[in-house]
């Protein structure tokens, strides 16, 4: 087995260990059950994000669209629980059901904006978890008031992603010279150049924590980092490029987000966590991913830094992992990864070290794919972190966009 999977399966078989646990608070408040029922059983928040990640996969959304889209869906889900909670309190049976109901009305509305074929199967969808629930053998009346709420909450969310920028076309200049980054079109395009100019979930502004200048083309320090890169082009074995091409999650796939909203899933079902906690965790970790994606965009448009390839015309590229058209510096999936992690990682503290090991050999992958320098890798781990640790206390503020207003 590589180590991506002994990696993985150590981080979900330790989160498994903890199942039975008494709840444990942490900043969050997660509890494991409640009443010794697991809420787990009835949730309807994973099969959502599960459906959300096969249309994103087969709709080919690349990385930077698919970005875009799961906080759409993981913010309308957490916002629609905390309306529908605030509207009728409760607890037990009726609040498990009321919660249901929330998240698949504004689920269905969010991914029909972004899927619209999908429309009926969608809907379908939210017929099936109506009847779904623990010893359900109706529908329960909670989950069609929470469904009514969830469909609003989800119409707001929809309207703020169709003015948030993101589908503005880039218009800014891409520009040539030495040592800069070559696009793979003719004219000249960069996949997700919108980015800085889209709306934050979190940030106050795309270059909040931009990264400084990477090593100057043909310094010492560059020449050394090519070097390395063309090293391991030259003695790439088969466990680096099986490495690569599991962390690729490219465009066809769930995508690098979809990848840790999958970790965030399993965590949630080990430890068979309510809904109102599931909502929570994907909304900041979707979000937190978006905005750290559009903090690095704004460093790639300040340096439009060379490609390793580029630099070196003998590097080869593996290619399941492919030439990405836009620059170089710093490393996308680095900034994603580790943003991801220190979320996860606030959620689960006790898995610090497995999540942080996975965003190392992510990191390592793209190296080993031959499209990033190891500073590339090191200045997107560490914005990806800053971000995140921004989003995480302006969540625990209680006074963001994850708070009810």
């Amino acid at each position: 087995m590589r180590a991506t999977s002994a990696v993985l399966a150590l981080t979900l078989a330790a989160l498994g260990a903890c199942t039975d646990r008494a709840p444990d608070p942490t900043g969050f408040g997660l509890s494991a059950s409640r009443s010794g029922v697991p809420f787990a059983s009835g949730l309807a928040s994973p099969a959502w994000q599960a459906r959300a990640a096969n249309l994103v996969a087969q709709a080919n959304f690349s990385p930077v669209v698919a970005g875009h889209a799961y906080p759409i869906l993981g913010v309308a889900q957490y916002l629609a629980v905390q309306r529908a909670e605030a509207a009728e309190g409760g607890g037990g049976r009726d609040q498990l059901e009321l919660d249901r109901g929330a998240v698949a009305g504004a689920s269905a509305v969010v991914l029909t904006y972004l899927f619209p074929s999908q429309s009926q199967a969608l809907e379908d969808l939210v017929v099936a978890q109506a009847g779904a629930g623990p010893e359900a053998q109706e529908p329960h009346p909670a989950f069609a008031r929470g469904e009514a709420i969830g469909r609003a909450v989800g119409a707001e969310i929809v309207a703020r992603a169709q003015t948030d920028g993101f589908n503005r076309p880039f218009t800014g200049t891409i520009p040539t010279g030495t040592g800069l980054w070559i696009s793979n079109t003719t004219p000249a395009t960069i996949a997700g150049g919108q980015l800085p100019t889209s709306l934050p979930w979190f940030l106050t502004s795309a270059d909040q924590f931009r990264p400084g200048p990477p090593p100057a083309f043909g310094s010492a320090a560059f020449t050394a980092g090519l070097a390395e890169i063309r090293h391991i082009s030259d003695t790439r074995t088969a466990e680096q490029i099986g490495i690569a091409t599991f962390w690729a999650q490219g465009t066809g796939t769930r995508t690098t987000p979809g990848f840790w909203i999958q970790v965030a899933t399993d965590g949630i079902n080990q430890l068979g966590l309510s809904e109102r906690d599931a909502t929570h965790l994907y909304a900041l970790l979707s979000a937190t991913m978006f905005d750290a994606q559009l903090g690095c965009w704004d460093a790639k448009e300040t340096y439009w830094f060379i490609r390793p390839w580029q630099a070196d015309p003998a590097i080869t590229v593996v290619a399941t992992v492919g030439k990405p058209n836009h620059p170089s510096y710093p490393s996308g999936h680095s900034c994603v990864s580790s943003s991801a992690a220190e979320v996860l990682s606030t959620f689960f503290p006790e898995q610090r070290a497995q999540l942080d090991a996975m965003v190392i050999e992510a990191g390592l992958s793209r190296m080993y794919g031959g499209i990033h320098y190891r500073f590339d890798i090191e200045a997107g781990q560490t914005l990806g972190r800053d971000v995140a640790r921004f989003t995480i206390a302006a969540d625990a503020s209680g006074n963001s966009v994850l708070t009810p207003h």
